[in-house]
């Protein structure tokens, strides 16, 4: 049975090629613009190799040569909108595959599933010339629905990606040496919350989150995902809420591109730094350091956090430097970002106070492609994939395509 599938599958791809060939090659197809300018030569019925879904087809089209600036065009190539020698189908079908998987796992599978033969490096270069293109249609196109949206959430939080040694030198970092191994992608998560369920919980509208991605400083970036709010329509919430951890560079961030917005600093973080602190006070294995991290904790999750910073003062007086000094510091993580600690109130609002959809982002988006074992990129190389892994991870990979499609693509018309 398996043999029949396979060799049907054969045939109706022959027979693809032909139909194709034959559409493509009419005497009578009509493109735009296939005359000559002034001062160009045509070189009629030149014929040129196309790779399609269906395998290889020969195409014939005229070719305009220019000789004073030593260029040429072929109109029906533009109207096709062939990417060089590469169908439109196929190079969608290939950054699809390549955006799920690294580029050899990508040929082999379009392969086997698809008898469709294209070289690992191959998929890599038709990457890197159509991701730019796809990088431009997620910046574009909005939300069609005009109603109000009740609570928009900004999330956003950095990962660090494993980079060749080119793209590091020069770089600090966190190895032994003090050398950078990786460069940091930030990413942000956009979504939208309706209702609550009966508990009173949030609960995150179905297919709602989209992402912005890139190796951006702080500053470049917060334009990009305030852009990816705006389209989102952050003008029509009701309600904005950002959260994040306790990186300078995310509040600063928070602070200019979304200034009416509900901070929030992620509870995960916050009941971290609340652990190490008393372990500090107490000691990592003293009974006290538990108990009291347990008594902390309920109060910081009943809007507290006053009371728990004013306890870990007086704790402090009763130690000595340097211990002291570290522990200063850990306090005053606290009394800093305090005006975003109010739990219990977040909670009675229905709100959102964790930062698992970024977190989770991080790993869907970035980490499942850019950081498997054994790769190290360059910027252009992880931006490309990352692209289209942001269209694909925020659910727009169709409508991406679609409108590019549409943009780039001219109409044939074959005459009657």
């Amino acid at each position: 049975m398996e043999a029949v599938e396979l060799g049907l599958r054969e045939a109706l791809f022959k027979d693809g090629r032909r139909l194709l060939e034959q559409l493509y090659n009419p005497a009578d197809l009509r493109v735009p613009d296939n005359a000559s300018r002034p001062g160009e030569k045509c070189h009629p019925d030149r014929a040129k190799k196309i790779q399609t879904l269906f395998g290889a087809i020969q195409v014939r089209r005229h070719y305009f040569y220019q000789p004073e600036t030593h260029t040429g065009r072929c109109p029906l190539d533009q109207a096709l909108g062939l990417i060089h020698s590469f169908s439109p189908a196929l190079v969608r079908l290939a950054a699809r595959a390549a955006a799920k998987e690294g580029y050899e796992s990508a040929s082999q599978d379009l392969l086997a599933q698809a008898g469709v033969a294209l070289e690992g490096r191959q998929i890599q270069r038709l990457i890197n010339l159509i991701a730019p293109a796809v990088a431009t249609q997620l910046e574009k196109g909005a939300a069609t629905c005009a109603e109000a949206i009740p609570i928009l959430y900004a999330e956003v939080d950095g990962t660090g990606v494993p980079m060749v040694a080119e793209e590091l030198a020069g770089r600090p970092g966190k190895q032994e040496d003090g050398s950078a191994r990786t460069r940091e992608v930030k990413l942000g998560a956009i979504f939208t919350q309706t209702q609550t369920d009966e508990e009173g919980l949030p609960v995150r509208d179905h297919a709602s989150t989209t992402y912005a991605g890139s190796f951006e400083a702080a500053p470049d970036f917060g334009s990009r995902i305030l852009a990816e709010a705006r389209r989102r329509g952050l003008g029509r919430a009701l309600k904005v809420v950002f959260i994040g951890d306790g990186a300078a560079w995310i509040w600063e961030l928070a602070r200019v591109n979304f200034p009416l917005a509900i901070l929030i600093l992620d509870l995960y973080h916050a009941l971290e730094h609340l652990h190490e602190l008393c372990e500090g006070l107490y000691g990592v294995d003293h009974p006290w350091a538990a108990r009291m991290a347990q008594t902390w904790t309920a109060m910081l999750k009943n809007d507290q956090i006053g009371e728990v910073i004013a306890a870990a003062r007086r704790r402090l007086q009763d130690l000595g430097p340097p211990t002291k000094d570290t522990l200063e510091k850990q306090i005053a993580y606290f009394e800093h970002h305090q005006d975003k600690m109010l739990y219990k109130t977040y909670r009675e609002q229905g709100l959102f106070y964790g930062s698992g959809v970024i977190e989770g982002g991080c790993k869907s988006v970035i980490g499942q492609r850019l950081k498997e074992s054994g790769m190290f990129w360059t910027e252009a190389g992880a931006t490309s994939v990352l692209n289209l892994r942001l269209a694909l991870k925020s659910n727009r990979w169709d409508e991406c395509w679609d409108r590019l499609n549409n943009s780039n693509y001219l109409k044939i018309k074959i005459a009657a």
